[in-house]
């Protein structure tokens, strides 16, 4: 859903306003709220993130981060799993995770929604990868297909169930196949 303000906000009007349910994005000058999750979508979120984080939490590589507003570039977007690598991840003077990321993630996942326009999902990735995000990936759970996005922004197309995913070199320890994943909306 676009909103068009009579005048444009700045991207410190937009961060001073409340959250939406689901989020909004600010994306050049525009306010585009994020499509409601539906099931397919909310169950390949909570697994992978689940998946990333058994992964990745042993070695204290990583966090993967849903839903996690990531404000850089001069855009605020809401990445669908955010993944930082435990270095960059901001904190409080407290040393707990800040509530506040002004930083692109290093990996930045996307789910498509019913609806969902595709090319506004990839621009997201490409702003991502431009401002020194390592990877990107776009699932689309109706095609059974996941984009790969590199940082030099060559993309792959993965459908064989049996592939393993390229990651990010700092996750490794992550192993998933497509197969993998898509069998998530079985269970």
């Amino acid at each position: 859903m676009r909103q068009t303000a009579t005048k444009p906000l700045s991207l410190a009007e937009f961060l001073d306003l409340p959250e939406t349910t689901p989020g909004s994005e600010y994306i050049e000058g525009e306010i585009i709220q994020k499509p409601m999750p539906q099931g397919k979508h909310s169950i390949l979120q909570r697994e992978l993130s689940f998946a990333l984080t058994l992964a990745l939490k042993p070695k204290r590589t990583a966090q993967a981060l849903p839903e996690l507003r990531c404000t850089f570039g001069g855009r605020s977007v809401v990445p669908d799993v955010a993944v930082f690598r435990t270095e960059r991840i901001p904190r409080d003077n407290d040393g707990q995770v800040a509530n506040t990321f002004n930083l692109h993630p290093d990996w930045t996942i996307e789910i498509l929604s019913p609806n969902q326009s595709q090319t506004k999902v990839i621009r997201n990735i490409l702003h991502c990868l431009d401002n020194g995000s390592e990877m990107g990936w776009l699932l689309d759970p109706e095609e059974s297909f996941i984009f790969v996005y590199r940082a030099d922004k060559s993309v792959q197309l993965f459908e064989n169930l049996d592939v393993v995913l390229p990651v990010p070199d700092f996750a490794e320890a992550v192993q998933l196949k497509v197969g993998e994943i898509f069998d998530w909306l079985k269970g």
